[in-house]
């Protein structure tokens, strides 16, 4: 029997993935640690996503149907219906070890992290690959290298309600790279643990994932640092850091609109990035207008 308050909510939001939906389901039901509830959240799919999910009778799985809103509403939604004290994010086309809750929730508890992280496995295209030595993964305070690209992967993560309550929710205006923008304001306030042991399984290479899906990945990142250093909750040197990627990423997208004809969104970014550097107050909406 499933307690009213489980320590740990699986938060899995999908959209047209019922080829493997079920897949990340049953990497959380198998679990060794039961206490948990896992929360699916069907970003209004129109494949048979749904007559899947239907024939689980486990109580420990509910699902919630919205109508097509992005990842970052399912998963606030997902969270917002949640009871756990901790917080379990899982991509739907990912899968967990299923000792992955037991290992890591002691270790999040005996080091007092309110954020932690295992390592993962990748698999591209159906057969597994190494990481580079840029993706490894770091531990503790790491703002630097969380502007430089997401050093924080969503199915590996778990967090506790504190700090969702104090950092969330995702933003909602952003169809990808919204993970990238949660990381980048938790690194200013709590260390990142990271259990290393590979307890998660990244699965890759689909033109469905959001990296291969979304155009102009860059923009979002942009609008990310221009909303953290609009936001007044970063100074010195940590504010040094934002300005000098958030140049060093507008000239990689500046680049690529004026390649592609895209004068005019080249120079708005431009002349945006311009002002952040004279000290002038940009409005993030300013970076995904028109």
């Amino acid at each position: 029997m499933v307690k009213d308050t489980p320590k740990v909510s699986v938060i899995i939001p999908t959209y047209n993935r019922a080829a493997q939906i079920c897949r990340a389901v049953d990497s959380v039901l198998a679990q060794t640690f039961n206490d948990f509830e896992c929360m699916v959240v069907d970003d209004g799919s129109t494949d048979d996503t749904a007559e899947r999910l239907a024939d689980y009778a486990d109580p420990r799985l509910r699902v919630f149907r919205q109508e097509n809103m992005g990842v970052s509403a399912a998963r606030n939604n997902g969270i917002a219906r949640s009871g756990g004290d901790l917080i379990a994010l899982l991509d739907s086309d990912d899968e967990w070890l299923a000792d992955k809750l037991e290992k890591q929730i002691p270790f999040m508890e005996k080091g007092g992290f309110e954020i932690s992280q295992t390592d993962e496995i990748w698999i591209r295209k159906g057969k597994r690959v190494n990481q580079c030595k840029k993706h490894e993964k770091p531990e503790g305070y790491f703002f630097d290298r969380s502007l430089a690209m997401c050093m924080v992967s969503p199915s590996c993560v778990i967090f506790s309600r504190k700090f969702w309550d104090e950092l969330g929710p995702f933003d909602e205006k952003m169809p990808a790279c919204e993970d990238y923008d949660l990381w980048l304001r938790a690194g200013l306030k709590y260390p990142v643990g990271l259990l290393r042991e590979r307890l998660t399984v990244k699965h890759g290479g689909r033109p469905d994932q959001l990296s291969n899906s979304v155009e102009c990945l860059d923009l979002y990142r942009i609008y990310a640092i221009v909303k953290l250093i609009h936001s007044g909750d970063i100074s010195g040197k940590e504010k040094s850091l934002a300005l000098d990627e958030l140049q060093r990423k507008a000239g990689f997208y500046i680049g690529g609109c004026r390649k592609r004809g895209r004068d005019e969104q080249a120079a708005k970014i431009e002349r945006l990035v311009e002002d952040m550097a004279a000290g002038n107050k940009v409005s993030p909406a300013e970076v995904i207008s028109g």
